[in-house]
C-alpha cells in the first residue's frame, strides 16, 4: 500500500470540496481506510509544501508521484485512492 500526501489550504473551496468527496469515497469503500494519509496545509507547513513540485490546491501525491492538481471531481479522488491501493486506474 502507498502512502497520499494531500496538499490544501485552509478555506480554499477546491480543497474543502476534495475532502468532501474523500469522505464519500472511504465511506464506499472502507478497504481504503487503511490507505496512510498525510494532510499538509501548505500555509503552516510552507517549506516542507515547497519541496513539492505543484502550483494548486488540492494537489494529490501518491508515493511522491503527483496524481492530481487542483479541482477534484469525485472521479479524480477516486483514482488517487485507487492507485495508493494498488488497483487498476485507468487514465
Amino acid at each position: 500500500m502507498k502512502q497520499i500526501q494531500l496538499f490544501i489550504q485552509r478555506g480554499c473551496p477546491h480543497c474543502a470540496l476534495a475532502l468532501r468527496l474523500q469522505e464519500e469515497l472511504l465511506e464506499e469503500h472502507p478497504q481504503w481506510r487503511d490507505i496512510p494519509l498525510e494532510l499538509v496545509d501548505e500555509q503552516a507547513q510552507a517549506a516542507y509544501a515547497d519541496t513539492f513540485d505543484y502550483w494548486y490546491v488540492p494537489c494529490y501525491f501518491v508515493d511522491g508521484q503527483k496524481l492530481h492538481e487542483g479541482h477534484a471531481e469525485r472521479e479524480d479522488v477516486e483514482k488517487v485512492f485507487r492507485a495508493a491501493a494498488g488497483e487498476t486506474v485507468q487514465a
